[in-house]
């Protein structure tokens, strides 16, 4: 899911469940970079920020190592989406959709995001 944004005085908020989950300031989130964030269920988010200000967030576990490692890698878009590619077998996931865009039979979960 994406947002975008003008002011950075804001919280990131996930969509868990029936509810917003307050996962940080959005001044932690630079643009082309990733943050992990553990969710109550104690599962890991991987949230990104691109340089147009829109809000990413999808799982941060990587589906094919196992390792909650994809908040590591590098964004990028390919046919003019955005993606980010983990940083150990080198797949790439689609930030809004969560498919990966290697291997069409593995996706992770994206989460609804935004800013108040």
């Amino acid at each position: 899911m994406t947002l975008a944004l003008e002011t950075t005085d804001l919280k990131v908020q996930l969509r868990i469940g029936d509810g917003w989950f307050t996962v940080c300031d959005l001044s932690a989130l630079l643009p082309g970079r990733g943050v992990a964030a553990l969710l109550p269920d104690r599962r890991q988010a991987a949230l990104f920020r691109d340089r147009a200000g829109r809000l990413y967030a999808i799982d941060n576990r990587d589906p094919f190592t196992g390792a909650a490692v994809l908040s590591r890698g590098l964004t990028g878009t390919h046919r003019g989406r955005p993606f980010v590619a983990s940083p150990l077998l080198k797949q790439r996931f689609d930030l809004e959709s969560g498919r990966c865009l290697d291997d069409e039979n593995v996706r992770v979960t994206a989460y609804p995001v935004r800013a108040t």
